[in-house]
């Protein structure tokens, strides 16, 4: 009977967790392009005028979420002037990964670099937020010919201490974690979606429409969460092996990160990174927290427009 019991409820979990995957879908549907990659394909939206001497400005987000996350405070304010890509991770938002493992920064770097190539961008500033700092600081190493210039907010460069949550291990374990993807994450999220972000805002405030503006719940689909789970427990090690060629990087950097983040440590990522990499420019925000581009989003359009106009210099010697 217990055994019939337990099913009985898994089965109505499963129904209750598909029912919401189409409810979310249509609720916070695709608003861009998709492009075609190895390993499945990238959601890109394309804002602002297109016909500008100037690179290109692409805009990554972090984990547990997707381009929304970017678009709030900056994507629509740069497309005011500015080409804007905003593009959902490998694996998040409306982007598909074919193989939910593969979750290195150097494969995300490489199909994001293979979406530019179909758009016709050969090279753009790239301004990453949190985990996808160690994807940016990948495509600066990988592919510098791309990168114009990169600004790094609150970015994880480094090995931490300890892990990523017990509950992302689970996740990333054959058997147990698709099926409590498929059963309980979707409907146990959606109670604690608003609560999470409130806790990435500290010592900020979360704006009020924030969850539903950035499509935020996306990320509890099974596959996403999935996605972002092995993102997560594969990080540490990625960085550990990138770590030693930060001094490599030449493309014009600029690292920004609250003091009181207490998501991403200052010390341990943003002042190391800017001290391997020769000619950084870091910028600690007192009293700021992991949401520097919520937080700071006139610094940040100061600090991303510095880095076009000498970007378009560049273009036009080469040319001669």
């Amino acid at each position: 009977m217990i055994a019939i019991g337990v099913f009985t409820t898994l089965a109505v979990l499963a129904l209750v967790t598909q029912i919401g995957v189409v409810w979310l879908q249509a609720k916070f549907a695709p608003r861009g392009e998709m492009i075609a990659v190895r390993g499945g394909a990238l959601h890109v939206v394309d804002l602002g005028p297109r016909n500008l001497a100037e690179p290109p400005i692409v805009l990554i987000h972090g984990a547990s979420s997707n381009l929304g996350a970017m678009q709030m405070p900056l994507g629509d304010r740069l497309a005011q002037h500015h080409r804007v890509l905003l593009i959902d991770r490998p694996g998040h938002g409306w982007s598909r990964r074919e193989d939910l493992a593969d979750s290195s920064p150097a494969m995300q770097a490489r199909e994001i670099g293979e979406a530019l190539d179909r758009l016709g961008v050969p090279r753009a500033v790239f301004v990453v937020h949190s985990m996808a700092g160690a994807l940016g600081a990948r495509m600066a190493l990988d592919q510098p010919d791309r990168v114009a210039g990169l600004v790094m907010l609150a970015p994880v460069t480094h090995p931490w201490r300890g892990g990523v949550g017990t509950y992302n291990k689970v996740m990333t374990t054959p058997v147990v974690g698709p099926l409590l993807a498929y059963t309980i994450t979707l409907p146990l999220g959606l109670m604690l979606t608003d609560a999470g972000a409130r806790a990435v805002f500290t010592p900020q405030a979360k704006p009020a429409d924030y969850v539903d503006a950035t499509a935020t719940p996306l990320l509890l689909r099974p596959r996403a969460f999935l996605a972002n789970s092995w993102d997560l427990t594969g990080l540490k090690a990625a960085v550990q092996e990138q770590v030693a060629r930060y001094q490599q990087i030449t493309v014009p950097t600029v690292v920004i990160h609250g003091d009181a983040d207490k998501i991403v440590s200052v010390d341990i990522h943003s002042r190391a990174f800017a001290a391997a990499v020769p000619h950084a420019k870091l910028i600690v925000l007192p009293g700021v927290g992991h949401m520097v581009q919520n937080a700071a989003p006139d610094l940040v359009q100061r600090e991303v427009e510095a880095l076009i106009a000498p970007a378009v210099t560049r273009s036009q010697a080469a040319m001669r």
